[in-house]
């Protein structure tokens, strides 16, 4: 297992392509300079002793070395102890819609992204539970199995758009089914679902869904992400808008969320309903939901001891920069000898 302990500093790697830009322009300074005095091969004579090539190999000796230096002070670390840690917490399954109506832009930037948001704002602030994620529009799939990896679960959220389910819809009780089926505890005492969608279902009863997922013991909360009013559906082409979706008769179809069929899944589930806004996406209200349910305990193995590497970085960060210290910005005596110019040599007799 491989960590950094200090990420912040990993914005030094931009010093590079920084000083690179300076050297460069400075070098075509140089140049232009240097034909003031007169033709190219002419100045070579004049600098017969002066190198031009080795000033760009200091350079990037430099550059290498301040690599190295860098990735040394983000202090990285290899996880060399792995055991078996107890936590307790509850599992937590989150259903995302991501049919083509949660594109919609009355919540900003539009329903998607701000749901993507949220649980990425959820994610950092679980202690000890686990997380799952399902992806739904006409069916429904497992993103992210049950896990404590919340890096994981950021990586695998990120991967999250509307193109990733082909068949369209909003099947939201083939969600809830899949989240249940997800569950590894018997008693189903300590999971709960979250439901993030429009709430625009056209596929199947859900409510019957959700109070079947209650029946097990699982609370099913939901969000309702989109305003009563409603917006259009963007649809694009080679990722940008051409445009808004519409119906066979030539209309803008509108799309609006269903905050009653929310209400009434999360009260089958024994659960939440919360309408997000701009300005609160309602995950708060049902975390704090979470918080009072029974925690359980569980093991899973970890590193619970990391070794530092950065000696290793910073050796090679003085290594080269004693290469660039040892490398003269004249030329080698050998390449004198070469005679690169042709010149006749006088004889003394």
């Amino acid at each position: 297992m491989f960590r950094l302990a200090h990420k912040e500093f990993l914005y030094l790697f931009a010093l590079i392509p920084f000083f690179t830009i300076i050297f460069l322009v400075m070098w075509s300074w140089k140049k232009r300079a240097l034909k003031k005095f007169g033709q190219t091969a002419l100045v070579q004579r004049l600098f017969a002793d002066t190198s031009f090539v080795k000033p760009v190999i200091k350079f990037i000796l430099l550059m290498i070395a301040l690599a190295f230096l860098v990735a040394g002070i983000t202090g990285p670390q290899v996880g060399s102890k792995l055991e078996e840690v107890k936590r307790t917490g509850v599992d937590l399954v989150i259903a995302l819609d991501v049919s083509n109506s949660m594109r919609a832009e009355d919540i900003r930037p539009n329903r998607q992204e701000r749901s993507k948001q949220a649980i990425s704002h959820l994610i950092d602030q679980l202690r000890g539970d686990r997380i799952g994620l399902v992806v739904f529009a006409g069916e429904a799939y497992v993103q992210l199995p049950i896990t404590t990896d919340y890096g994981a679960a950021k990586l695998f959220l990120s991967t999250i758009d509307n193109d990733m389910v082909p068949t369209q819809g909003t099947a939201i009780g083939k969600a809830i089914n899949l989240a249940a089926s997800s569950f590894s505890d018997s008693t189903r005492q300590h999971n709960a679902i979250i439901v993030i969608t429009d709430g625009e279902n056209h596929e199947d009863d859900a409510i019957e869904a959700a109070k079947k997922a209650h029946e097990k013991g699982i609370r099913v909360h939901t969000i309702g992400m989109g305003s009563p009013a409603g917006a259009p559906i963007p649809v694009f082409s080679n990722g940008v808008r051409v445009g808004f979706k519409q119906d066979e008769n030539g209309q803008t179809v509108i799309s609006r969320l269903d905050e009653l069929a929310l209400a009434q899944i999360a009260e089958a589930g024994n659960g939440k309903f919360v309408r997000a806004t701009n300005s609160d996406d309602g995950l708060g209200i049902i975390m704090k939901e979470i918080e009072t349910m029974q925690k359980k305990e569980f093991s899973s193995k970890m590193f619970t001891d990391y070794e530092d590497q950065f000696q290793y970085f910073l050796f090679a960060s003085l290594l080269f920069l004693l290469m660039e210290f040892l490398i003269s910005e004249r030329k080698s005596k050998w390449i004198n000898n070469l005679n690169l110019f042709g010149e006749k040599k006088q004889s003394n007799a």
